[in-house]
């Protein structure tokens, strides 16, 4: 299937929905395209701390443990 095969899949089903459902369509997409500031600061501070655990991951594998 092509890209523009389903786009135009995607372009025939938004014009079945009636307006109650296209408008909730559009909110859906608008809160994607629009995060809050403090959820962008989230995201990446998210994003670095998985780094640094793929990091520590890196260079042992092993626990060590001590009892």
């Amino acid at each position: 299937m092509t890209s523009i095969h389903q786009k135009l899949q995607i372009l025939e089903s938004l014009n079945l929905l009636d307006p109650t459902q296209a408008a909730k369509v559009q909110d859906y997409i608008s809160n994607l395209m629009h995060k809050s500031p403090d959820e962008v600061t989230y995201q990446k501070f998210k994003r670095d701390a998985m780094n640094e655990i793929r990091q520590a991951l890196g260079q042992t594998r092993k626990l060590n443990t001590t009892f």
